[in-house]
């Protein structure tokens, strides 16, 4: 099945949005909506950041090269600083986005480094590789704690990453004994990859494609909701990504559709979503703001 049916899509969004679980650190469902700056903890990690962070590796063109990091130059910052204006407090970064210097001028800037989560991603495997790149992250985004970081983008060939990849996740785990990463985990595009992650101790925080449209996703969205379930059991972090198909035309669209299925599971944490200026970063706001209390609304009292 390529694509849910409208009919099934609503009768199943109603079905999640009643049943609803309440996430830690979240005001209960039938007291107040969930907004874009609803503080969340992710997990059991102890960090909290906003529902909604702001994504700076939208169609990505090679290393170090994405929308948002072409940009006339200052524009990226100033996106930056204006979501933390706009109450955002989660911020998704990458080596292989090269938003790096961009995030270290908006903490120059304005920015409080306390306030705010930062996530970061490596791309290598490599273990001696992957132990300089933290080292380097560190100085690029200019500070000495990286909030979370995360295996960059399992594909095909890495499903069993665990076994795989026992000798990166290791240095990773010593940088997080040594106090320079708070929490780990992995980005998945596959399903294989992601199955993995609510039985890996080691993984604090996933992110996750999730939308109701199946559009970019890793697998049916009828199979990868019971493993989000999973791993939110399981108290690890979950990022939703993808929520509109990686702008795919025919879910931007349906975007309220998709906010509220997303809000609904009650198993995301958090969201992550790119923007090409102030005005879309606004209007996602105002969705984010208006699908939460539509859900409120569906939920009985």
């Amino acid at each position: 099945m390529n694509r849910m049916r409208r009919r099934d899509f609503l009768t199943t969004t109603a079905g999640l949005l009643a049943a609803a679980t309440v996430l830690p650190g979240a005001v209960p469902a039938a007291e107040t909506p969930l907004t874009a700056t609803t503080v969340r903890t992710l997990g059991k990690t102890g960090l909290q950041c906003t529902l909604l962070g702001i994504g700076t590796g939208t169609r990505g063109k090679g290393p170090g090269i994405t929308d948002q990091t072409q940009f006339p130059e200052g524009e990226l910052v100033k996106l930056l600083e204006y979501a933390y204006e706009r109450g955002i407090t989660f911020f998704d970064l990458a080596d292989r986005y090269g938003s790096h210097p961009f995030m270290n001028q908006a903490l120059k800037n304005s920015i409080p480094r306390e306030k705010v989560i930062l996530l970061t991603k490596v791309w290598e495997r490599e273990p001696e590789t992957v132990r300089a790149d933290i080292e380097r992250f560190r100085k690029e985004i200019g500070t000495d704690v990286l909030d979370v970081v995360l295996m960059h983008c399992l594909r095909g060939g890495e499903d069993n990453w665990p076994d795989q990849y026992k000798a990166t996740r290791d240095v990773l785990s010593e940088a997080k004994a040594r106090g320079h990463i708070r929490a780990l985990g992995v980005s998945c595009h596959t399903f294989a990859s992601l199955k993995q992650v609510p039985v890996t101790d080691w993984a604090d925080v996933v992110l996750v494609r999730i939308n109701p449209f199946n559009s970019h996703m890793d697998g049916p969205v009828e199979e990868v909701v019971p493993v989000i379930q999973a791993i939110h059991d399981a108290g690890k972090g979950v990022l939703g990504m993808k929520i509109l198909g990686e702008g795919d035309p025919s879910v931007v669209t349906k975007m309220s559709d998709s906010l509220e299925f997303v809000l609904g599971l009650g198993t995301v944490d958090a969201m992550t979503i790119g923007f090409m200026n102030r005005g879309e970063l606004d209007g996602m706001i105002d969705c984010i703001n208006a699908a939460g209390a539509r859900a409120l609304a569906a939920v009985p009292a």
